[in-house]
C-alpha cells in the first residue's frame, strides 16, 4: 500500500503549474497556476502531489510542465 507513504517519499522531479481550467473536476481551489510542486509519483497519465490544501492528490498531467 504505497499510497500510504507518499508523503514521506522523496520528490521524484519538480513540475509547475500552468493552468487550472479543468473541464470535469474542480481543481482551482487545490492547484495555483504558476506554483511549483514536488511530485512524489508519477503515472502514465497522472502526477501525484501535495497540493495546497496539504494533502496528496493525483492530477492530469496537462495541468503541468516539467522544469
Amino acid at each position: 500500500m504505497i499510497h500510504k507513504t507518499w508523503n514521506d517519499h522523496s520528490t521524484i522531479k519538480q513540475i509547475k503549474c500552468t493552468n487550472t481550467e479543468a473541464e470535469k473536476f474542480k481543481v482551482e481551489n487545490v492547484l495555483t497556476p504558476g506554483n511549483v510542486y514536488d511530485v512524489k509519483n508519477e503515472t502514465d497519465e497522472f502526477y501525484f502531489v501535495i497540493d495546497d490544501s496539504g494533502k496528496m492528490g493525483g492530477f492530469y498531467k496537462n495541468y503541468f510542465k516539467e522544469l
